[in-house]
């Protein structure tokens, strides 16, 4: 019984090296293949005029409400206590209002990337996959996770399945 055992791990062992010796392997740069589509380029560019059309947009504002703040210091002192409670009620307000803006523009521009991303990041494991089934690959990991890489490198084939 014992001799069966050792003999079961024996062929096992076997079978899991030559298992392990039949996949193929290959690496590849994703970020850099991403970073060279001309989408990712055009959505870069895209999303950095919105950034800064929000980004002057609230400067404008935020400029508005510091000459306004810098106004009431200066006169509050001639104000009636009425009217300096409803300017500092009305400061306040246009100080929450002006947070709220900076937090959707940030939704705003948090949304556009993600939904720009998605086709462009499909677009590249579809390449990818293409390239895994044309080459016969069983696995392509993305060599920046790679500590030492000897393997082919899949990412000449990936941008050319992508016209790179």
């Amino acid at each position: 019984m014992k001799k069966l055992s050792v003999l079961f791990a024996a062929v096992m062992m076997l079978v899991t090296v030559g298992t392990a010796n039949a996949q193929k392997l290959a690496s590849i740069d994703y970020e850099s293949v991403l970073a060279a589509m001309p989408e990712t380029k055009k959505m870069t560019t895209d999303l950095d005029t919105f950034s800064k059309t929000k980004g002057d947009e609230l400067n404008k504002q935020a400029e508005a409400f510091q000459k306004e703040v810098q106004q009431y210091q200066a006169e509050g002192a001639k104000m009636t206590e009425a009217q300096r409670t409803a300017k500092e009620g009305d400061l306040q307000k246009k100080q929450q209002n002006l947070q709220q803006l900076q937090q959707t523009a940030q939704q705003d521009l948090a949304q556009r990337r993600d939904a720009a991303v998605k086709p462009i990041i499909d677009k590249l494991n579809n390449a990818v996959t293409k390239v895994a089934k044309a080459n016969g690959f069983d696995f392509i990991i993305d060599s920046t996770a790679l500590i030492y890489k000897a393997g082919p490198d899949a990412t000449p084939l990936v941008k050319k399945e992508l016209g790179l």
